[in-house]
């Protein structure tokens, strides 16, 4: 795997970049589309191949590890033939879980116990675990596992729980060091830095995996109910101490706004479910701002879905047409929906790059932010 920073910005951090793994490249900034159970949901592969134009996607190891299993997974040939996409995937390695099922498990220095909470049999994930079932899985980029603690949470507490993170790290490293993939292409690790809402823990994170040879490296605990402002002076700050040949992942972020702003502090690389999860309940990213296709203004609005977008849907659907099928819960509005804001985050993060290329990402990304703040 290896990242080719092709452009600075030189009125801010912003840069652009080609990340080469064995299933294609990955054109940076990124956004990566979710498929938590390998699926991006309500979207076909095709679709996301052909008309979204994603470069890459995620999986989820606890959920996937859950259903189908990984005896499945691998009689399949791994998450590439199973769902029949041929480009990178990238796997989350449940560390999300072990912050949003913290009613339901137990941490331990050997990992977190967890009720499944489909049958609510017990199951426990370590370093080495995990290790093993992302490479059943066979996702081409593959994160540490790693505790993401609660926004807020005292500094003892985030200090234990980056302590925990980095040594989980290292057995990660080191069960990676011996085993091999299972399916013929090379799988790297991405570790994780965290450190809650505190600076100086933040700096040692980011420090500690900095030392720890990878092909990139992710910011963790981050879009966790902290205030935007605080989200923007970590990502300074921990990109100002990351290595700047390696590509910068930021966990779960985030609105269309807030990439843009990450992309000026040095991140690379996104994902998300809110495209496609507020597609399902009406929100609609556009260039001109957030439309909620559910209100009544749009009624009888035949126009289409977004004038400006470059989705096939944008032009072939109404407002009206659209706001119908979703209030009457037909199935088609979830496709509609998601493919419009998908193909509008790629597009985002590809116009970026075409600014970032050439050297105006500065000027064009405030006045972005002030467009996409709107209600509309």
């Amino acid at each position: 795997m290896n990242f080719k920073l092709e452009a600075k910005d030189a009125s801010s951090s912003a840069r652009a970049g080609t990340l080469t793994t064995d299933h294609g490249e990955i054109r940076t900034p990124i956004f990566m589309p979710v498929g938590t159970l390998g699926s991006v949901k309500a979207v076909s592969q095709p679709q996301l191949k052909n008309e979204v134009g994603a470069d890459i996607i995620l999986g989820n190891t606890y959920h996937l590890y859950l259903r189908p299993g990984m005896d499945t997974m691998q009689k399949a040939g791994g998450l590439h033939k199973y769902m029949n996409w041929d480009m990178p995937i990238l796997t989350d390695s449940g560390g999300y879980q072990v912050y949003s099922l913290s009613h339901n498990r137990k941490l331990t220095e050997e990992g977190a116990e967890f009720r499944n909470h489909i049958n609510g049999d017990k199951l426990t994930f370590t370093p080495e675990n995990v290790m093993d079932i992302q490479r059943t899985i066979g996702a081409d980029i593959i994160m540490a596992f790693d505790e993401c603690p609660p926004y807020p949470c005292t500094k003892q507490y985030a200090k234990n729980s980056m302590d925990r993170t980095h040594r989980w790290l290292d057995r990660c490293v080191a069960r990676l060091a011996e085993t091999e993939p299972l399916y013929g292409h090379n799988q790297e690790l991405f570790p994780i830095l965290q450190g809650g809402g505190y600076a100086d823990l933040r700096k040692e994170s980011a420090e500690y995996i900095a030392g720890v040879e990878a092909a990139g490296y992710a910011i963790g605990g981050l879009s966790v109910g902290e205030p935007a402002e605080e989200m923007y002076e970590t990502s300074e700050l921990v990109c100002g101490i990351l290595p700047e040949d390696k590509p910068r992942y930021l966990m779960g972020v985030g609105t269309p706004v807030n990439i843009l702003e990450n992309i000026a502090l040095g991140v690379d690389m996104f994902d998300c479910v809110m495209p496609t999860r507020n597609a399902r309940t009406g929100t609609v990213y556009t260039w001109n701002g957030v439309m909620n296709i559910k209100n009544k203004k749009w009624e009888q609005d035949f126009s289409p879905i977004d004038p400006a977008g470059s989705a096939e849907v944008d032009k072939m659907y109404s407002k009206s047409y659209v706001r119908h099928l979703l209030r009457a819960n037909e199935i088609l509005a979830l496709n509609i929906l998601s493919l419009h804001n998908l193909v509008f985050y790629l597009d985002l993060v590809r116009e970026a790059r075409k600014h970032i290329i050439a050297g105006d990402f500065s000027e064009w990304k405030d006045k972005m932010v002030l467009q996409l703040s709107a209600k509309i």
